[in-house]
């Protein structure tokens, strides 16, 4: 069973920057679409960012622009670089499998302080 473990999140400025990182275990993510989402307090969880197998990518209307989602399959890692960071971003990220998605991991916090 494939298991995904979000981190890199953590307290910025708005204007600021993070970049979060989703490895996998126990299988490979080249095989698969990924998907960055994200889940504020009192609000249902949004998918923002997605990578194909094949490397397409797209975005969530929110963040398109200031967001990038990345693979680097050599280390079975899907990143999402995040810019010019708003409050409204500050909520719990998660990685999944866009297809047959897993249990829900932990996720990772990013808040975005005015």
């Amino acid at each position: 069973q494939v298991q995904l473990v979000e981190s890199g999140g953590g307290l910025v400025q708005t204007g600021g920057s993070l970049k979060l990182s989703c490895a996998a275990s126990g299988s490979t993510i080249s095989i698969t679409a990924i998907g960055w989402y994200r889940q504020a307090p009192g609000k249902q969880r949004e998918l923002v960012a997605r990578i194909s197998s094949g490397g397409s990518t797209n975005y969530a209307d929110s963040v398109k622009g200031r967001f990038t989602i990345s693979r680097d399959n050599a280390k079975n890692t899907v990143y999402l670089q995040m810019n010019s960071l708003k409050p409204e971003d500050t909520a719990v990220y998660y990685c999944n499998k866009i297809f047959a998605p897993i249990t829900w991991g932990q996720g990772t916090q990013v808040t975005v302080s005015s």
